[in-house]
């Protein structure tokens, strides 16, 4: 079988992407990982699938998959690459697009200036829906880990976060709290765990642990996660500047209640087959 894609990336967080508008797929887990394999495959963090919508309140279907073949309900940064990829394909020829995941919906703006602003929907704090095994929703949470004790902030934007401010973002622990905490009974569908450097109420430096790849260039809903526990806390202002390793992304949000959005820039890398 010999598939073509598109590799992608978006502040530094690379994609796959295959569409069934014009081919059909089905991807295992065995594939994905080969897929995803930067030695002996094509290599990126995730694979998006791109289908055609199942109702009329959407403009595609948006599937994500991990590096470790498991899939996963959201990610900013890859609905930002699937709108640019939509609209340059001529799949979808409108700058507005409705994605439909497995369990939300999210709407992407292409702009003027070939970057997309995603509405990423309003922050869950509830533990039950992050999910998170806890007796009741607090403010911060804590584990300990060996000697240490980590306070962390968790939310979900249809995937679990959880949130550490620390003085240093370079100096932090990132790997191994990161796989530490995926041990932790407290996640049972493990977490993506950011680590927030505040610089002043505009502007935060920011690394992410991506559950099933690893660090990562950059996190989109890692990105929203961060500034909504940060903002929480009093650190932040409503409107964010987001410094990842991969590059910087633009944040607004209003508070609890309110959706966040999300923009920054994107590319396409390089089209090609693989055979599988």
């Amino acid at each position: 079988m010999i598939l073509e894609f598109t590799k992608m990336q978006g502040t530094g967080n690379d994609f796959v992407i295959f569409d069934t508008f014009s081919q059909s797929i089905s991807l295992n887990s065995k594939q994905i990982k080969r897929i995803a394999n930067r030695r002996l495959g094509v290599g990126c963090d995730q694979i998006l699938l791109l289908e055609p919508p199942k109702n009329d309140e959407a403009d595609v279907y948006y599937r994500i998959f991990n590096s470790d073949g498991t899939e996963v309900m959201q990610c900013g940064n890859g609905a930002r690459c699937a709108a640019i990829y939509l609209n340059s394909k001529g799949l979808i020829k409108k700058n507005t697009i409705i994605a439909e995941t497995k369990n939300s919906k999210l709407i992407l703006e292409i702009n003027n200036n070939h970057s997309v602003t995603v509405n990423m929907g309003i922050p869950e704090f509830d533990p039950v829906n992050i999910p998170l095994d806890v007796d009741q929703k607090l403010d911060t949470y804590s584990l300990s880990l060996g000697d240490e004790k980590i306070i962390f902030g968790a939310v979900s934007f249809g995937n679990p976060h959880a949130v550490i401010i620390v003085d240093d973002v370079e100096a932090a622990f990132v790997g191994p709290i990161g796989e530490a905490f995926q041990k932790q009974a407290i996640f049972p569908e493990g977490v993506n765990v950011g680590f927030v450097q505040i610089l002043n109420q505009k502007t935060i430096k920011l690394r992410v642990y991506e559950r099933g790849v690893g660090e990562t260039l950059a996190c989109g809903s890692g990105a929203c996660a961060a500034v909504v526990i940060a903002h929480e806390q009093g650190h932040l202002d409503k409107a964010v500047d987001v410094e990842l390793r991969g590059g910087c992304l633009s944040l607004s949000w209003e508070g609890k209640g309110m959706p966040v959005y999300m923009s920054g820039s994107v590319s396409t890398v390089y089209e090609g087959e693989i055979e599988l």
